[in-house]
C-alpha cells in the first residue's frame, strides 16, 4: 500500500474521531457497564480487601503473615497459569460467554471465605479456585470488546474501563474496613462476595458485546501483504518482552505492597482508620491516573508515557519505605496509586498498537501471566521481609530500584509498526458500513 493509502487511512480514522466521543455512541455504552462490572471483580474485591482481612485472619488462627500472603501467591500464580488460555477463550468465544461464568464462581468461591477454618489447605485451594477464573472478572476480561469500538479514543476508552476498578479500589478498603468492625470478618466476606452476582452478572448479560462490523483483525494485511502477527509471532517480538518484563518489576512492586499497605502503616502508629483511608487513597489516585494516561496515550508516544509511570512509582517506593507519619503514607499512596491506574491502561493500549486486535485477548493473557506471577512474588516476599526483620523498610528501597530501571528499559522499545494505520483504515472502514446496526 502506497502512501496516498495511509494518509487515506488516517483521514478516514479522524473523521470517525467524532463519532467516538458522541455521548450517543453505542461503544460508551459498553465501555461503562463494563467498568461498573469490573468494580465486582478480582481486581477490587480481592486485592484491595485482602490487606484488611490481614491483621483478623492472624489474630483468628494465629497464621503470621508469610502464610496469608501465601494465599494471595495461591491467587496470584493460578491467574497467571490461566490467563492465556482465558485469553484465548474470550478471542474464540467472545467476552459474554467466558465473563458471566467466571463472575459467579468468583463470588461464590470470595463468599465461601466466610467459612473459612484453620485448615490451610481450605484458604489456599480458595484461592487458587479465585485465581483461576480472576481475570475474567477484571479488566481483561473486558478490555477485548471495549477495543474494538474504538481506534482514534482507544486510550481513553480503556481508561474509563479501568476506572471501574479504581472506583472499587477506593470504596472496598473503607466498606471492608467498617464492615468487620460491625459485622466481623466472616460476614464481610459473605456480603462481598455477593457483590459480583448481584452487580456484575446483569451488566454484562445487557450490555457486553463486541462492536456488530469490527474489522476482523485476521483481514488487516501488512505493506508487505502478509497476516496480521499470530500469537507466537508476537511471542518473538522484542516490544512484547520489553512490555513483559516491565510490568513484571512495576507489579512484584506495586500490587505487593498495596496487599502489605494497611499493615505496614499500622505497624508505624498509624490507625487502622488511617490506613484503610491510605489504601483507598490509591484507587483514588488511580483514577486521575487512569484517565490522564489514557488523553496522554492517544496524543504521545505509548513507551515514553510508560517510562513516566515507572519513574513515579519509584518515587512513590522510596517515600514509603521512609513514612512514619499519616501524610508521608498518603504521599505515597497517591504515587503508587496514579502510577499503578496508568501502568494499567499502558498494557493492552500497546497491545493493541503493536500487534493488533486479532490475539489481544490472548497476549493480554501472557502479560497478565507475568504480572500475577510477580504480584504474588512481591506479596510473599515483602511477608517473608517483614517476619525476618519486622520492617518493610530495606526491601522497599530494592523495589523502587528495579522499578526506575524497567522504565529506562523502556528507551528500548520501537517505533509502532505500519500495522496501526491499516487498522485504522479498516476501522474506519468499518465504522461506515455499520452505521445502521449501532445506530
Amino acid at each position: 500500500m502506497g502512501s496516498a493509502g495511509l494518509e487515506s487511512g488516517f483521514l478516514m480514522a479522524l473523521g470517525n474521531s467524532t463519532q467516538e466521543l458522541s455521548a450517543g455512541y453505542p461503544g460508551w455504552r459498553v465501555t461503562v457497564a463494563s467498568a461498573v462490572a469490573s468494580m465486582a471483580g478480582f481486581g477490587s474485591i480481592l486485592i484491595y480487601s485482602f490487606g484488611i482481612f490481614l491483621k483478623p485472619l492472624s489474630l483468628e488462627f494465629g497464621w503470621t503473615r508469610e502464610t496469608i500472603a501465601t494465599a494471595f501467591a495461591c491467587a496470584s500464580f493460578t491467574l497467571g497459569l490461566c490467563s492465556p488460555g482465558l485469553g484465548w477463550l474470550l478471542d474464540r468465544f467472545g467476552p459474554r460467554r467466558i465473563v458471566i461464568p467466571c463472575v459467579v464462581i468468583f463470588g461464590v468461591a470470595f463468599a465461601s471465605l466466610s467459612l473459612l477454618t484453620n485448615n490451610r489447605v481450605q484458604l489456599f485451594a480458595t484461592f487458587v479456585v479465585i485465581g483461576a477464573v480472576g481475570n475474567a472478572t477484571a479488566q481483561m476480561g473486558y478490555a477485548r470488546a471495549v477495543s474494538t469500538w474504538f481506534f482514534e479514543h482507544r486510550g481513553m476508552a480503556l481508561a474509563v474501563l479501568m476506572v471501574g476498578s479504581a472506583c472499587g479500589a477506593i470504596i472496598v478498603p473503607v466498606i471492608t474496613q467498617q464492615l468487620i468492625a460491625s459485622v466481623g470478618w466472616r460476614a464481610t466476606y459473605a456480603i462481598l462476595g455477593a457483590a459480583p452476582l448481584l452487580v456484575a452478572v446483569p451488566l454484562v448479560s445487557v450490555f457486553l458485546r463486541e462492536k456488530p462490523s469490527a474489522p476482523n483483525p485476521a483481514t488487516i494485511v501488512t505493506a508487505k501483504g502478509e497476516d496480521s502477527p499470530k500469537v507466537w509471532a508476537a511471542l518473538r517480538h522484542r516490544a512484547f518482552w520489553i512490555l513483559a518484563l516491565t510490568l513484571f518489576l512495576a507489579a512484584m512492586s506495586t500490587t505487593g505492597i498495596v496487599t502489605h499497605l494497611s499493615a505496614l502503616l499500622t505497624d508505624r502508629g498509624i490507625s487502622r482508620t488511617g490506613a484503610a483511608y491510605a489504601v483507598a487513597l490509591v484507587g483514588a489516585s488511580s483514577v486521575l491516573g487512569r484517565l490522564l494516561t489514557g488523553w496522554l496515550l492517544d496524543h504521545h508516544f505509548g513507551p515514553r508515557v510508560n517510562m513516566l509511570l515507572l519513574f513515579t512509582t519509584a518515587t512513590g517506593l522510596l517515600v514509603l519505605s521512609d513514612a512514619h507519619s499519616i501524610f508521608t503514607g498518603l504521599t505515597a499512596a497517591v504515587l503508587i496509586g496514579f502510577s499503578m491506574g496508568g501502568e494499567s491502561d499502558v498494557t493492552p493500549y500497546l497491545l493493541a498498537r503493536y500487534f493488533g486486535l486479532r490475539t489481544l485477548g490472548t497476549l493480554y493473557g501472557f502479560t497478565w501471566m507475568a504480572y500475577a506471577f510477580a504480584a504474588a512474588l512481591g506479596s510473599v516476599l515483602l511477608g517473608k521481609a517483614f517476619d525476618s526483620t519486622g520492617s518493610y523498610g530495606a526491601l522497599l528501597i530494592r523495589l523502587a530500584l528495579l522499578v526506575f530501571l524497567a522504565g529506562v528499559l523502556m528507551l528500548a522499545m520501537p517505533r509502532y509498526s505500519r500495522r496501526s494505520v491499516l487498522e485504522a483504515r479498516a476501522f474506519a472502514e468499518s465504522d461506515e458500513a455499520s452505521e445502521t446496526l449501532i445506530a
